[in-house]
């Protein structure tokens, strides 16, 4: 059991370490000389713990990235209330720069699913399973919205998830290279627009 636990926090510590390395440089501008002084490890020291850089990039995707993203986008949606408000609550957190570090900042997804695109298969389905589970999470909720009342019966809920997914990732490129809270802020301020129009239209007694 100790031991387990010591692993568990190793792995972790490398892969928090390796994101950070990936992040700043890229995967492929990465060397494993890069990663090995990086992380002050000798080659038989990392081969104990993965088999290759691609590996290792894989269970940085498994144990760190999937936590993120879910902590942010997925795990807000648990909701019985109006799921819209907390919709928008959830991305405006996830484009909000990191208060540590910039790791928090849209958790680097668009950029890694940007740079394997036709490079690497595997790795991108890795990327890509991320953005099905938020998907997926973000229909569940849609519907139980409509459900409940919040959201007009008409509305098509895969249509609206796909449209979340896309604008936010359109976000995260285009806030790439800045903070400019000028550019989320109108982001924020027409996804909420978008969202009343979404909305059932109470009437007034």
């Amino acid at each position: 059991m100790e031991m387990s636990l010591k692993r568990r926090e190793t792995m972790h510590r490398l892969c928090a370490k390796g994101l950070e390395i990936f992040n700043e440089k890229g995967y492929y501008n990465t060397s494993l000389d890069d990663i090995l002084t990086e992380l002050n490890l000798s080659k038989g020291a990392f081969y104990h713990h993965f088999k290759s850089k691609e590996d290792y990039f894989i269970s940085i995707v498994q144990n760190l990235m999937v936590q993120k993203v879910y902590a942010l986008l997925v795990e807000p949606l648990d909701t019985f209330e109006n799921p819209l408000p907390i919709i928008v609550e959830s991305l405006e957190n996830a484009l909000e720069p990191g208060r540590q570090n910039e790791m928090a900042y849209g958790f680097m997804l668009n950029d890694f699913l940007t740079e394997f695109h036709k490079r690497n298969e595997e790795i991108s389905r890795y990327l890509k399973d991320i953005i099905n589970v938020w998907e997926v999470n973000l229909v569940s909720v849609l519907k139980k919205g409509k459900v409940d009342g919040h959201i007009a019966r008409h509305v098509d809920c895969e249509g609206v998830a796909t449209y979340i997914i896309a604008s936010f990732m359109g976000m995260r490129t285009l806030m790439m290279d800045s903070s400019n809270r000028q550019l989320k802020y109108q982001y924020i301020q027409q996804l909420k627009q978008y969202f009343k129009s979404l909305e059932t239209e109470r009437v007034l007694a």
